[in-house]
């Protein structure tokens, strides 16, 4: 009873965490001012972007603690899968602690009224922060779906039509990354956005199951500590 009793503490804890994975929703919105090509010089408020780079910092965090929350649990099903999903999470905070460098640098230029001759370097490093946006918040977490999926959908942990949507909806994330590399597509076209609907779609689902009704039982008893794995 006690290991159920701490299973389902993981669960809920991974499933809170997943769902303020979302908080930086708004930065959409939030960061409409930076990219204006004459910021720096504008008499746009800072206050948005700041705002904007405290929420992608919790998201940062929080999806370092949705990997943590789920590891005791997953590593009995594949310890290597399980470890590689942590370390998926931790470079994909790395690029986004990175790319709110980027932005929060361009924000100290425009408070200290650095002028046009700022101009050029205020938009090189927001233009960075939208290459490091793509590796950090669209292929890394593309690869964490597919791992995680996988895991769940091995271990039955959840119901396997929600693990084959994270399977799924990684791939799908990644060829809208790399059609926006390509310059196939922009950025912010819809289809660059419709890519990520099924991962999002996953990552929510799965936050509010875990919540509501965590890991099967049926499942939990099933799963036995596992030797280390290799990743093929």
């Amino acid at each position: 009873m006690k290991a159920l009793d701490s299973n389902r503490k993981a669960s809920l804890a991974a499933g809170i965490l997943y769902l303020l994975t979302f908080v930086s929703v708004p930065t959409l919105a939030l960061y409409g001012s930076i990219h204006d090509a004459n910021y720096v010089v504008s008499s746009f408020p800072d206050t948005p972007v700041l705002i904007g780079g405290i929420l992608e910092i919790v998201v940062a965090l929080t999806g370092i603690g949705t990997a943590l929350a789920l590891y005791p649990v997953l590593k009995k099903e594949n310890e290597g899968m399980a470890l590689s999903l942590v370390g998926f999470r931790v470079l994909e905070a790395a690029t986004i602690f990175v790319g709110v460098m980027f932005l929060l640098t361009v924000v100290a230029l425009h408070q200290s009224g650095a002028g046009a001759g700022s101009l050029a370097i205020s938009r090189t490093l927001v233009t960075m922060y939208d290459r490091m946006f793509l590796i950090g918040q669209s292929f890394m977490p593309a690869l964490n779906d597919v791992v995680l999926g996988i895991l769940l959908y091995k271990s039955r942990l959840v119901p396997r039509g929600l693990s084959i949507i994270g399977i799924i909806g990684g791939p799908v994330l990644l060829a809208g990354t790399f059609s926006v590399m390509f310059g196939l597509i922009g950025q912010r076209d819809p289809l660059a956005g419709l890519s990520a609907v099924l991962v999002a779609g996953f990552e929510l689902s799965l936050g509010i199951y875990l919540i509501r009704k965590g890991f099967k039982p049926s499942a939990i008893a099933n799963l036995a500590p596992q030797p280390l794995k290799p990743l093929s």
